[in-house]
């Protein structure tokens, strides 16, 4: 049965007419637009007449009236109900319509948010390739959901209460000390932020840089939300070429000749969604120019932890001496999306502003969540979750790439990438001159399996012979069945 609420009404002491008529009057009027539903509980007489402040015989009378109308049944011992055989269907002339949506927009909105065009939720049973996902399945949520209880009862009261909007010092100190470890990063808990999801950093960062005409540089193939985040701070955008190497630098440069560059946005470690790195000299050359230009590199380290063989490269941020790069990253692909955790590293000025722009939208973050999420890292719960699903992420990366040879090698071709959690193909039509990845792709979602074309990386949305194929959200046996159902679509 659903839960009964308080149910406040709108009274007029002064007014002739009797309050038992009044409360009725009122429940007939939130019948009929729809706030009330038909089966509907209504609050007790004893609740409704403390919600309203008025003797209890009052909503007794009230309720008597109304089931004389036919407007609600009493059943014994149960409780008072909205009839579900209503008295009266069509709406008075001064009421509006019977019906349980808000009514239409009565203002005009603002600009429009650019469109993300992203795939929309999969239809239940298809297999999805869509995305550089982590299995959520795979989360140690026995072990979360104890150091949750751990923090709740230990710091009950200042969790549940307005904390600090850079993250609780505990997940800051936590983050810093891992990042100094595994990252290179010279930082300490004043040069974090913890956001909700790095979609929020981005966002966070964007209104702290842009001004309105900004130029922000990124990767002509790239993450649209970024892009989406600058747009919104009123930033005009410029695509950079990514080839083999990674971004192109050179292209940077030539921009800043011809005009201001505010920042540059980029993928460095697996460039999204290509997934090669950005080699060693154009690292050196991009930190050189954003110092001699003062540039500020924003570097999104969206999947840091998984790097599968040779030795992982640094991020930009740790040859950094001139403090031009502000570092972006998550624990949404090592532990899951939904406890949206991202962060920002960056000199305490900029995570100063970002803290006072994040007190205007969201005040803090889930600071009982940030605690649980600290000691897992503090007691080295989260280091041996990574190195397993490192294991588990590499085994999968390995299977699709050996399954798409098998079924699919006179169509697509590759390259395994060292590390992330994708693979970038190539699809060639010479064996068959009729296939397109659009179309491809299409047929393929009709078959049970989803997987992105690179139109929708392109900064300029046109059609590339490539795809995207995520692994790591899928078991051994969920991978076989996505490639034998792209075949089929095929």
């Amino acid at each position: 049965m659903p839960r009964v609420h308080e149910l406040p009404l709108g009274l007029d002491a002064s007014s002739d007419q009797p309050l038992f008529l009044q409360i009725a009057r009122a429940l007939t009027d939130d019948i009929r637009r729809g706030r009330l539903l038909p089966g509907a509980p209504l609050p007790g007489s004893r609740t409704l007449a403390h919600t309203l402040g008025v003797h209890r015989n009052t909503v007794l009378a009230a309720f008597r009236e109304l089931e004389a109308e036919g407007w609600v049944v009493t059943q014994p011992t149960t409780g008072t109900f909205v009839s579900t055989a209503l008295p009266e269907t069509a709406p008075r002339a001064f009421g509006p319509s019977m019906r349980s949506e808000m009514p239409a927009l009565g203002f005009e909105l603002g600009r429009a948010v650019e469109p993300d065009d992203l795939p929309p939720p999969l239809p239940k049973g298809v297999l999805s390739l869509a995305g550089g996902q982590p299995d959520v399945r795979c989360l140690p949520a026995a072990a979360l959901a104890r150091a949750y209880r751990r923090a709740l009862r230990t710091h009950g009261q200042s969790l549940l209460n307005y904390g600090d909007a850079r993250g609780h010092v505990t997940l800051r100190v936590a983050l810093a000390s891992m990042l100094s470890t595994t990252r290179g990063l010279a930082a300490g808990a004043d040069n974090v932020l913890v956001s909700r999801g790095s979609q929020m950093a981005l966002h966070l960062v964007a209104e702290a840089l842009v001004r309105p005409g900004d130029v922000i540089a990124v990767e002509a193939l790239g993450y649209r939300p970024a892009w989406q985040a600058f747009r919104q701070a009123g930033a005009t955008l410029h695509a950079l070429p990514v080839d083999a190497h990674g971004v192109q630098v050179d292209a940077l440069a030539r921009l800043c000749q011809e005009r201001p560059v505010r920042a540059v946005y980029v993928t460095p470690h697996h460039q999204y969604p290509t997934t090669v790195g950005l080699s060693a000299a154009r690292r050196l050359q991009l930190l050189a120019l954003a110092r001699a230009e003062r540039i500020a590199i924003i570097e999104d380290d969206y999947d840091n932890e998984f790097h599968y063989e040779g030795r992982p490269t640094l991020p930009l941020a740790s040859a950094d001496t001139a403090g031009v790069v502000v570092y972006v990253g998550t624990l949404s692909k090592v532990l899951a999306p939904g406890l949206r955790l991202g962060f920002v590293v960056a000199p305490t000025a900029l995570v100063d502003r970002l803290a006072d722009l994040r007190r205007s939208i969201d005040r803090q973050g889930d600071q009982a969540v940030e605690c649980a999420v600290a000691e897992l890292i503090d007691d080295g719960e989260l280091g041996r979750h990574t190195r397993r699903m490192k294991r588990i992420y590499g085994a999968r990366r390995d299977l699709l790439a050996e399954l798409l040879e098998q079924k699919l090698g006179q169509v697509v071709s590759f390259a395994i990438p060292a590390g992330g959690m994708a693979l970038w193909v190539r699809v060639d039509p010479r064996p068959n001159p009729k296939l397109n990845v659009e179309q491809w792709a299409t047929r393929a979602l009709a078959h049970g399996v989803a997987f992105v074309p690179a139109r929708r990386f392109g900064f300029d949305g046109r059609t590339r012979p490539f795809a995207r194929l995520g692994f790591a959200s899928s078991t051994e046996s969920e991978l076989r069945e996505a490639v034998r159902r792209m075949a089929a679509a095929c």
